[in-house]
């Protein structure tokens, strides 16, 4: 799987339509109306995600490994 940082993925959600609703430190945490479901990216500079993590929000989000 390819690794990709957190500020990378933000920017992926983003662009799918997901809304940055918060910030709390450095965890930004992403929502969609339609979802209840929320998204706590942590962007800890260029940074990657772990695997497990970045699986987890794909899958959350409907992204795949594709479009990285």
């Amino acid at each position: 799987m390819k690794s990709i940082s957190g500020k990378n993925f933000a920017k992926l959600l983003e662009k799918r339509g997901w809304k940055l609703m918060r910030i709390n430190g450095s965890h930004f945490i992403y929502g969609k109306p339609e979802c209840i479901e929320r998204l706590s990216v942590p962007i800890h500079k260029n940074k990657s995600l772990k695997t497990g993590l970045l699986r987890h929000f794909m899958k959350i989000a409907g992204i795949s490994e594709k479009e990285l």
